[in-house]
């Protein structure tokens, strides 16, 4: 399947569509409360579209603090049949929010151009590698935790470790660059 073209950053600002197929959303947005889940999803996207949103990021696993995991069978009867619905609806790039290499396998082979991963390739030891073979866009987002860590700092909610920095700013350059270094 061919990827849609990544946009040329510096030109002009991107918007991203966050499409929340979860019951414990963080922002309480989850489409999975109530509506019928793919109708849901491209009303949502195209709602999206018409506000003038470039990608659609879809995530079926909460990442908030406090949230609880689930195994890839779950994850994967939440988002592959939306991604495989609203890659027949638009021409957005879409994006899967997933830390788990073989739901982004299969969500690429659904339809999605790239792979949101908020754990920065350190959940999954496979995740770089995938989406090298694949020649796929990754988003890598900053986070000291690690992903097995649970209640280490009750203030955020139970999921992840507080951090302190020196400098922040250069901190978190250096340490996304490293990942990207993965990459």
């Amino acid at each position: 399947m061919d990827r849609l073209p990544i946009p040329v950053w510096g030109k002009r600002t991107y918007v991203m569509g966050i499409l929340n197929v979860t019951p414990d959303s963080f922002s309480g947005d989850g489409l999975m409360n109530g509506d019928d889940l793919i109708q849901a999803a491209v009303r949502l996207a195209h709602q999206f579209e018409e506000e003038g949103a470039d990608i659609l990021d879809i995530g079926g696993e909460s990442t908030r603090p406090g949230s609880s995991y689930i195994t890839p069978a779950e994850e994967r009867s939440r988002v592959i049949p939306v991604i495989r619905a609203l890659r027949k609806e638009t021409e957005l790039i879409l994006s899967v929010d997933t830390y788990k290499s073989e739901i982004a396998a299969e969500a690429l082979d659904a339809g999605a151009d790239w792979i949101n991963d908020v754990w920065a390739f350190q959940a999954d030891p496979q995740m770089a590698a995938l989406a090298g073979s694949r020649d796929c866009p990754v988003v890598l987002m900053h986070n000291r935790s690690k992903p097995s860590e649970y209640m280490v700092r009750e203030g955020l909610g139970g999921m992840y470790r507080g951090a302190e920095y020196q400098d922040v700013v250069k901190d978190v350059r250096t340490e996304l660059l490293q990942r990207a270094d993965v990459a």
